[in-house]
């Protein structure tokens, strides 16, 4: 069973500088068409190495309508200071001057997600088809995001990228992400989940989160005659739905905490990021669980929160 061990916030920062390796950023355009141009910012060792390196995808959180790439910055340095390739996209904000809340458009909302999973497996796919030229492991892909970017996450993991992408379907045949690290995301779906094509995920989330829900829940928790009335699946729906097909996820629990936890793992608790990677690419067997931050600050429980 993996046991993650508690370090003080001095002692990670110490750790991580001491074994720092420095890092190069390149910012390439993976997509461009009549109407859009997408790029990324790529974060890779600077030391080289003839081993290929496993990569890391980030989307930033925003509401499909704001934010930007650069808020993954400092994460996907320490990525690339750890000895990993890291890249920040930039996806298609197309709820920007639109109502993602309870009284827009269903449609439009569903839309918005399509797009931002479809410029992520883009984004993929670019990177993917050049792996030679950074040094990267094709076969070594994960996936990762805060609030928004944690949606899209969700579904460009367990959606079929053979019907829902709306641009080329270019991605290799059979592909899935090496695994999935969320914070306060969720899924339309639980169904898509399945023992076939489920990955190990590593979530985040505050158990009162009104925005995204933790648990089951309608999207702003809206009232059912809402015309942007959607269902969600978060985190701890997603552990307990999962968890039956013996894939090792962990669940992070903010217990009482809400939205403003989205970006906390990744942010002040990187080492259970680390952890997670480190585990994962050795082929460790896990066992299912939910634990509590390391922070003395926020108090959480393991499961239950009063």
């Amino acid at each position: 069973m993996m046991r993650f061990k508690i370090f003080c916030t001095l002692f990670l920062s110490c750790f991580i500088i001491n074994n720092a390796i420095s890092q190069e950023v390149k910012t390439i355009t993976y997509f461009q068409n009549d109407t859009i141009k997408l790029d990324l910012d790529l974060y890779l060792p600077q030391k080289k190495t003839n081993q290929k390196i496993p990569l890391i995808l980030f989307a930033f959180g925003g509401g499909f309508s704001g934010g930007d790439r650069t808020s993954g910055k400092e994460f996907c340095k320490l990525l690339a200071q750890n000895g990993y390739a890291a890249a920040s996209i930039s996806y298609t904000l197309y709820m920007k001057d639109k109502n993602f809340s309870c009284d827009g458009i269903l449609t439009e909302k569903i839309k918005a997600i399509q797009i931002g999973v479809s410029d992520m497996w883009q984004a993929t796919s670019y990177l993917i088809k050049n792996a030679d030229n950074y040094n990267i492991d094709a076969s070594k892909v994960f996936i990762s995001g805060i609030s928004a970017g944690a949606e899209i996450g969700f579904q460009a993991s367990y959606w079929d990228y053979k019907l829902m992408n709306l641009y080329e379907n270019n991605l290799p045949d059979n592909f899935k992400y090496a695994g999935f690290m969320g914070g306060s995301g969720a899924i339309m779906d639980l169904n898509l989940i399945t023992e076939k094509n489920c990955i190990p995920m590593l979530l985040a989330h505050g158990s009162a989160d009104g925005t995204v829900p933790y648990g089951t829940a309608a999207h702003h928790t809206c009232p059912t005659n809402s015309s942007g009335w959607l269902m969600l699946f978060g985190s701890y729906s997603v552990y307990n739905y999962a968890s039956q097909f013996n894939k090792w996820i962990e669940l992070i629990t903010f217990c009482g905490g809400g939205h403003e936890f989205s970006g906390y793992l990744f942010e002040k608790e990187p080492h259970y990021v680390l952890e997670f990677l480190k585990e994962v690419l050795a082929g460790n067997k896990f066992q299912n669980h939910i634990v509590k931050p390391s922070s003395k600050a926020e108090k959480s429980k393991y499961m239950f929160c009063n």
